[in-house]
């Protein structure tokens, strides 16, 4: 039955390369240590003329905010750092934010706290034009993809101190929306622990999890393995694929030499080997082959958080995730019933920008990773296809 429903996930990969939605993409699925699916398909690189692989490096995107939530749970479970905490007592900056209300700035009644930062209710927001907030990051990250080829790049701290200074879109804990907390939660981790996020990472999650091809920028040495970035245009009616090859949300496209900005909310690249072993770390309570990262109860809290209702009302004009809440950096299924697919209550995980993307199914003991550069995608038809053929098979 696995051996025809690999080829079954194979072939769903190849119509969609040959409709013009994918370039290539790869599916691994596990239950314990089992590896149930690996289906690959298409290319990572078409003009260089080379196969998705086993071992093709993705850039995570938002991939990478999971792996910054588990960061900030080992500070957490350290005792170095509090949720409650203003994260202006971290990061100074934060100490005079105002929040926008029908054009005008005020103080907002309390200031951001730690803990907002990990559930998106922070009222920091990406680049959009519907906010003065949103309007004045916009600016932010514009200037930063403008340095960062230059001799005085846009620093981790210095991103934290911009993004301070543009207005919030609600006043914290008061609504959700998506943003840059990830980002501020990465420099805070900077200033607590005293060395680079990457560093810290390295050093307390990719090293032992033997993380090999996991950082925030490619090697010499491994770049022939990083796959290619894609655009889906249509052309005379017809899907087809463009190479994209532009820097977004100030983080180079082709990932070369150590960042001066170290993303914590999308800067990693990895392989879907290297996250599955951060995946399992995670069912199996904070530990991976003899490694522990977190302790069991630090996991649990990891995994069970739930926006209010306020909160979960904003989260709801999301279209795909309904039934889901977030806390953490990730999405949690609460209602599957309310779920446009096959999902199961409890299950967590996120995806990224090019459609890198993994969902753990703990009750289930279950992960699923995949692998693709498609520019705009997140979760994507392909995504949810093969989902669907996988979980309807498996559970």
């Amino acid at each position: 039955m696995l051996k025809k429903l690999t080829q079954q996930a194979t072939d769903l990969i190849l119509h969609s390369i040959a409709s013009g939605e994918v370039m290539g993409a790869n599916l691994l699925i596990t239950k314990g240590n089992e590896e149930l699916v690996y289906a690959q398909a298409g290319m990572a690189d078409r003009e260089a003329e080379k196969p998705i692989e086993r071992n093709t490096i993705f850039r995570l995107y938002s991939m990478t905010k999971p792996i910054t939530a588990v960061a900030a749970m080992i500070l957490m479970e350290r005792g170095m750092l509090d949720l409650y905490e203003p994260v202006a007592d971290i990061l100074p900056a934060f100490a005079h934010q105002k929040v926008e209300r029908d054009g005008k700035l005020y103080t907002p009644e309390r200031p951001i706290l730690m803990h907002d930062l990990l559930a998106m209710t922070s009222g920091l927001v990406y680049p959009e034009e519907q906010t003065m907030g949103g309007r004045a990051v916009t600016k932010v990250f514009e200037e930063a993809c403008a340095r960062l080829e230059s001799d005085h790049p846009v620093s981790t701290q210095e991103m934290a101190e911009k993004i301070a200074a543009c207005p919030l879109v609600f006043a914290p804990g008061t609504s959700w929306q998506y943003g840059t907390s990830a980002d501020i939660m990465g420099a805070a981790i900077e200033k607590i622990v005293g060395e680079p996020l990457s560093v810290f990472m390295r050093k307390e999650i990719f090293k032992p999890l033997e993380m090999e091809d996991t950082g925030f920028f490619v090697p010499e040495e491994k770049r022939k393995r990083l796959a290619a970035t894609y655009a889906s245009v249509l052309q005379k009616e017809k899907r087809t694929m463009e190479r994209y090859e532009g820097n977004h949300l100030a983080i180079l496209n082709d990932m070369s030499g150590e960042p001066a900005f170290v993303s914590g909310g999308a800067g990693l690249v990895s392989t879907l080997d290297d996250y599955l072993h951060f995946a399992r770390m995670l069912l199996q309570g904070g530990i991976w082959n003899g490694q522990r990262i977190l302790q069991k109860k630090t996991v649990e809290y990891l995994t069970h958080g739930s926006l209010s209702a306020n909160q979960q009302q904003a989260m709801q004009q999301w279209i795909g995730l309904e039934g889901y809440t977030y806390a953490n950096f990730m999405r949690r299924c609460v209602a599957p019933e309310l779920q446009q697919g096959i999902c199961v209550k409890g299950e967590y995980g996120w995806d990224g920008w090019l459609g890198a993307y993994f969902a753990n199914l703990p009750e289930q003991d279950i992960t699923i990773l995949m692998g693709a550069q498609k520019k705009d995608a997140g979760t994507f038809s392909l995504t949810r296809r093969l989902r669907n053929l996988c979980l309807s098979n498996i559970l």
